[in-house]
């Protein structure tokens, strides 16, 4: 999700965080109030700043979650995805998305259009 909508929907944050904890992940990160907020990226001349929603760590792999709601910005969360997608190739990660009831349709379409193929985690 993107840095704007965060703020309206931390309570869904939270609950993946629960969710994820609930699964064994462990060191979690979130972008939210309560919690340490994971590493930023800052393209090279400095006007956009990604943060992955949630960062974990299970059996010593390392996790980016992102929360995957309707946006009225898809071009932003398409670029912050497929950076996201290609950070976790790079480093040997793994890239998940979070979503939830009345958002897979938008969450399929957005991952359609910038050709990922990944399976939901459905809360």
């Amino acid at each position: 999700m993107i840095q704007t909508e965060k703020k309206e929907n931390t309570a869904f944050i939270k609950e993946s965080v629960n969710y994820l904890r609930n699964l064994g992940f462990e060191n979690i990160k979130a972008d939210v109030e309560g919690y340490e907020s994971p590493k930023s990226y800052v393209k090279q001349d400095g006007d956009v700043k990604i943060t992955p929603d949630i960062t974990a760590t299970k059996r010593t792999r390392k996790y980016y979650f992102e929360i995957s709601l309707k946006s009225d910005k898809p071009r932003l969360l398409k670029s912050k995805w497929r950076f996201l997608d290609v950070l976790s190739r790079m480093n040997d990660h793994r890239f998940r998305i979070i979503t939830t009831k009345g958002h897979y349709k938008f969450t399929n379409d957005v991952l359609n259009d910038i050709n990922l193929h990944k399976t939901l985690i459905k809360l």
